[in-house]
Parts: structure tokens; C-alpha cells; sequence
């Protein structure tokens, strides 16, 4: 309000005959800079508030973009899928020697995290945080680097899927991915919806100035890019210690059951009512 207030003015003082509602507007705005500049103590309940309320109403709004990162990563990654079983050969190229051999012998590269568990999940945290960044961040380049990020990480999963497939190694695989993806991956999937709101504020500016369309764009695609920072800790700390533990398959498949309906139940369901202002309403 305050901005657009400033907007008001800008325009009011272009024509003379405005000068009494441009005194008003300038006094407003000398009022009101004080109370939204002065320094304030950041409030918990102010970051209890953007997760509980604020996060899954703007993730509700956006929901067709990140929609779209999921289709760019699953259409690669069945692309991907289907190459490597036709042609095992595309799965070496991608993997290198090492890996591919890792496979064939049946063994999951995964078994040296159990050993070294808290660097692996620093490790892994800093890793999945990294590639949220870039996806997001990619939006600049009119969303051309966040398609290029989800289609690649759509096709390594299709390509390590199809290669453990083969080998018979799918179960191993999908238990250790199903307790930390289930946060992890919709954690990447949001990061691409960000990076594509990016994109739509520059392609798409509507009616709005193509400036004022991307700092609206981007202030939302930051606010989704937050929100999957706990989202991406808790699955490292999964993924680290959990994940390629020798849990029973079932518990991984329960848990990962359990954390997949959580997180859709926060980001789906309006638990409050959401505030409107009405006609005559006090303001």
C-alpha cells in the first residue's frame, strides 16, 4: 500500500490541479515511512506465522508453475527410462565406468553414508540446498536454466532407475530414495515452480510495467525458495542417517507413507481461513 501510495503521488504531481490531494498523499507517505522503516526486532511468531499461514497459501498460488517443473521431470525421466533399457550403453556414457560397474556387481553406492554419517549429511544437505539455489536462481535466464536443471535431474533418476531395474536392484534403490525423496524431490520440484515464476514475470508482465511484474514475481519465487529449506535439511538428515540403514524395507516405505501425506495435508489444506477485506470495511 505504501508503495503504490508513492506511485499516487508520482502521478498526482503531474497535473497541477491535484495539488491539494498531493499534499495529502505526501503528508500520508511522511506518516507512514516512519512506522514501516523504523527498526524493528525480528518476532519468532513472525517466522512461525510465513510457515504456518503465509508459505502454503503463496505455494496454493503457484501451484501451476511448480506443476510444471513436476511434468518437465517426469517426462525426461521416463524419456530417460526408456532409453537406457533400449540402449544400456546410454547408461554408462552418464554414470561413467565406476558407477555402471557398482551396478552390475549389485551393490548400491549408497553403503559408504553408513560410515561416515554426519559428513555425508552435511554433505548432503549443502548438495540439495546448492541445487535449489541454481534451479531457482536459474529463472533469470527466462526459465531456460530451471528447464534445464529439472529435465537433468529428471533424467539421472530415470537412467539410475532403468540401469537398477536391469540389474534387479530396483527395490534397494527405491527404499533408500522413498524415505528422503518424498521431501527432497518436492523440495526441488518447488525450487523449479520458483525459477519459473521468475520466468513468468519477465515473459508475462500482464498490464504491470515488465519491472514491477518481476520484483511482484520475485518476491513470490523467493518466498516459495524458503520454504524448502526445512524441507531439505529434514531429508538430509534422512538420507544421511535413515536412508541407507538396514531398517526394514517396510518401516522406509511407512515412513516415507507418512512424511509424503504431511507435507501434502500442509501445502494443500487451508487450515484458516483466509482473511478478506470487505466493501466498507474499517481499514
Amino acid at each position: 500500500m505504501y508503495r503504490q501510495t508513492a506511485s499516487d503521488l508520482a502521478a498526482a504531481r503531474e497535473d497541477a490541479a491535484n495539488k491539494q490531494l498531493t499534499v495529502y498523499l505526501n503528508q500520508l507517505l511522511g506518516r507512514s515511512h516512519n512506522l514501516i522503516y523504523m527498526g524493528q526486532k525480528p518476532k519468532a511468531s513472525g517466522l512461525i506465522g510465513f510457515y504456518r499461514d503465509t508459505y502454503p497459501r503463496i505455494f496454493r498460488e503457484t501451484a501451476s508453475r511448480t506443476l510444471l517443473a513436476v511434468a518437465i521431470f517426469v517426462a525426461t525421466g521416463i524419456a530417460s527410462w526408456v532409453l537406457t533399457i533400449r540402449d544400456p550403453a546410454f547408461a554408462h556414457r552418464l554414470l561413467g565406468p565406476q558407477m555402471t560397474e557398482t551396478i552390475e556387481q549389485r551393490k548400491m553406492w549408497t553403503e559408504s553414508i553408513v560410515t561416515v554419517k554426519p559428513i555425508a549429511s552435511s554433505g548432503i544437505m549443502t548438495n540439495n540446498l546448492a541445487v535449489a539455489f541454481t534451479t531457482f536462481a536459474m529463472g533469470i535466464t527466462l526459465g531456460l536454466g530451471t528447464i534445464y536443471m529439472m529435465a537433468l535431474n529428471g533424467v539421472l533418476i530415470g537412467v539410475i532407475g532403468a540401469a537398477t531395474w536391469r540389474a534387479g536392484m530396483a527395490l534397494q534403490l527405491w527404499s533408500f530414495v522413498a524415505p528422503h525423496g518424498v521431501l527432497e524431490l518436492p523440495a526441488i520440484f518447488i525450487a523449479g515452480g520458483a525459477g519459473l515464476e521468475i520466468a513468468r514475470g519477465l515473459l508475462f508482465p500482464g498490464l504491470l510495467p515488465r519491472k514491477v511484474s518481476l520484483a511482484q514475481a520475485g518476491g513470490r519465487a523467493v518466498r516459495l525458495l524458503l520454504g524448502t529449506i526445512p524441507m531439505l535439511v529434514v531429508a538430509g538428515l534422512i538420507e544421511g542417517f535413515f536412508s541407507p540403514s538396514h531398517v526394514p524395507i517396510a518401516a522406509k516405505f511407512s515412513l516415507a507413507g507418512v512424511l509424503f501425506v504431511a507435507l501434502l495435508m500442509y501445502l494443500l489444506i487451508p487450515w484458516r481461513k483466509e482473511q478478506r477485506v470487505t466493501a466498507g470495511s474499517a481499514p
